[in-house]
């Protein structure tokens, strides 16, 4: 009877198995990147799942209620936890429903930037010449303006809108992106195994997707995780400014900015509260982001953020 015989599995794949599985244990370790991770579910969590933790209706208002105080204040209404704003809107219900908004924007922007950037980045760095030159005179013409300033001046181009605000965003981050996929591919494409696909003539769509692109994914994950926080800051400095998410959006960047001047006459909790939702989204993805630069990469760690 024959034998069956099983293949084994190239060395480079071994490999990969294993740093994964170490890349997990690792992070299991680090506290601060379990932290940053529970906190970034319970944000997510909450912000979807707002239809059911939501007391209220985020747009119901009753000027009757306007800027009322919140649990902390014997002058506060028992079911509005964190108070009201302006309009005698629940300020919390407002935040969850925003959470669901200004999170969208931040990773339908991460995955426009992701695909657009891999995709040049890939073929600058793994064809080079003059595809390679092309790819990075765009990357360096945009790369000399601020990111900020430049997802203004192309929201302010297209329009204002939550739409518009994902597409301004996704479109500036693209080029940081391509920069980090064409540096891992430049160092992939120099290894044995790349060299050994060439010699068996396997072709070029099949080294870049089955070697190339997954032996590169340690720097994507770890700039697209600090990519993510900075884009939903990004999405929530749109709307403060005025070209991104419109009322009535709950948005996070909005409300704060329709609250700012509620500051200084005491009712801190409308300005405070979206401020504080931005803040702890931010510090969980860059958490987490720490967490899995040093453990996919023990020589980056503390290594300049993003």
């Amino acid at each position: 009877m024959a034998q069956k015989i099983h293949s084994i599995p190239p060395e480079h794949e071994v490999k990969r198995r294993t740093r994964l599985r170490d890349t997990v244990l690792q992070l299991k370790k680090n506290k601060s990147a379990m932290f940053g991770l529970l906190l970034l579910l319970i944000i997510v969590i909450l912000s979807v799942g707002a239809p059911l933790f939501a007391p209220h209706d985020p747009h119901d208002a009753n000027l009757d209620y306007g800027l009322k105080p919140g649990f902390w204040s014997s002058d506060g209404l028992p079911s509005y936890i964190l108070g009201t704003d302006a309009l005698g809107r629940d300020l919390f219900s407002r935040i969850l429903y925003g959470g669901r908004v200004t999170l969208s924007v931040g990773f339908v922007a991460l995955g426009f930037a992701l695909v657009m950037g891999t995709l040049m980045g890939t073929a600058s760095g793994y064809f080079g010449g003059i595809v390679d030159n092309v790819v990075m005179r765009i990357v360096d013409i945009l790369f000399a303006y601020p990111a900020l300033l430049l997802a203004l001046v192309v929201a302010g181009t297209l329009g204002r809108g939550i739409d518009k605000a994902m597409l301004a965003i996704g479109i500036v981050y693209t080029p940081a992106m391509a920069r980090v996929v064409r540096g891992a591919v430049l160092t992939v494409k120099e290894t044995e195994y790349i060299e050994a696909e060439h010699a068996i003539g396997s072709s070029t769509l099949r080294i870049i997707f089955k070697h190339v692109l997954p032996n590169s994914l340690a720097p994507i994950i770890v700039y697209s995780t600090l990519m993510l926080a900075t884009a939903i800051l990004d999405a929530a400095a749109l709307g403060f400014l005025g070209v991104g998410a419109q009322a009535p959006s709950p948005e996070w960047g909005l409300t704060l900015s329709l609250s700012r001047k509620y500051l200084v006459s005491g009712a801190w909790w409308a300005a405070t509260f979206p401020g504080l939702a931005i803040l702890l989204s931010v510090i969980s993805l860059n958490l987490l982001g720490d967490g899995l630069r040093d453990a996919l990469d023990p020589r980056l760690k503390g290594g300049a953020k993003l």
